[in-house]
């Protein structure tokens, strides 16, 4: 008995008639497949199907006999997929995320960055907010991701660039049509800020708001840049965030930079430090011959 007759009993139940599985399914002649039921039916010593004017039926040993055959021929597909497999090693894995948004900027650059290594390997990618992004990376969830310095003592940061903070503003906003604003002029207007969750972002615009004495009370806290564009929308208020939150502001609003010294907030690629994957620390030197040892400019990406 081969595997074959086991294939061609399986095709004529599963399409009801000899003539359907020889013509539709194993692409052969009736007669030919009625001979190797035939045979597969002598070689098993009982009669497996019956001919009826609508096509074929089980018999009792027939309907016995399915289930076995399916088994058998699932398993040795399955010995067939082990050995290629095996004999064709799976690619490693790498899998980076990044920052939400910041794909659109970073993805061929990180793609650049892989070289050669990339065609070897799987690349996974995902997306999350940067402290997640970090503790991920430090978990070993992650081989690295693109975010901010999150004070993480486990994790390295290697710098990409450096991104202006802007004002977020309605478009119809009082200010929308100055070349930059002044904080200072929106002590009135509702602050959409950060919620309480530590994260380099909210620490950063804390910090340039304390050196210029200005004290805002958020209206509204959030924890990510979609949740702030929709409420600065929402709430006809303001949000200070980095310059590549403009990539995707809808009509309703604007960016601006900010009058003055404009805060800058590093983006990074931070790693493990234990981590010694040899795929990491390729990366890591083509992204010096890439961006130069000082990173890049976030705002020309």
């Amino acid at each position: 008995m081969e595997l074959r007759h086991l294939r061609y009993f399986i095709a004529v139940v599963e399409e009801g008639g000899v003539t359907a599985a020889a013509e539709r399914r194993l692409h052969t002649s009736q007669p030919s497949l009625s001979r190797q039921i035939r045979d597969l039916e002598q070689e098993v010593g009982a009669q497996l199907l019956t001919r009826t004017p609508h096509g074929v039926e089980l018999t009792p040993a027939g309907h016995a006999f399915l289930d076995h055959a399916r088994l058998s021929v699932g398993q040795a597909s399955a010995a067939v997929e082990a050995a290629r497999r095996a004999a064709r090693p799976e690619k490693p894995i790498f899998e980076v995320g990044f920052l939400i948004g910041a794909e659109v900027d970073w993805l061929s650059t990180l793609t650049r960055g892989l070289g050669e290594d990339l065609a070897k390997l799987e690349l996974r990618i995902s997306s999350g907010y940067s402290p997640q992004l970090a503790q991920d990376v430090g978990q070993g969830k992650l081989d690295a991701a693109i975010v901010r310095r999150e004070p993480n003592p486990d994790l390295a940061y290697r710098l990409l660039g450096r991104e202006a903070l802007v004002v977020i503003l309605p478009s119809d906003h009082r200010l929308a049509k100055h070349e930059a604003v002044d904080l200072a002029d929106l002590v009135e207007d509702p602050f959409v800020g950060f919620s309480d969750i530590p994260g380099v972002l909210r620490e950063v615009v804390s910090d340039y708001m304390r050196r210029r004495g200005l004290a805002f009370e958020p209206v509204h806290r959030i924890d990510n840049f979609a949740m702030g564009v929709s409420l600065v929308a929402s709430s006809r208020g303001f949000a200070v965030l980095p310059a590549y939150a403009m990539n995707f502001l809808p009509w309703s609003v604007v960016g601006r930079p900010l009058q003055g010294e404009t805060p800058t907030i590093d983006l990074t690629l931070g790693y493990l430090r234990a981590n010694s994957s040899p795929l990491l620390r390729a990366l890591l030197r083509r992204l010096d011959d890439l961006l130069g040892p000082e990173g890049a400019d976030g705002e020309n990406r």
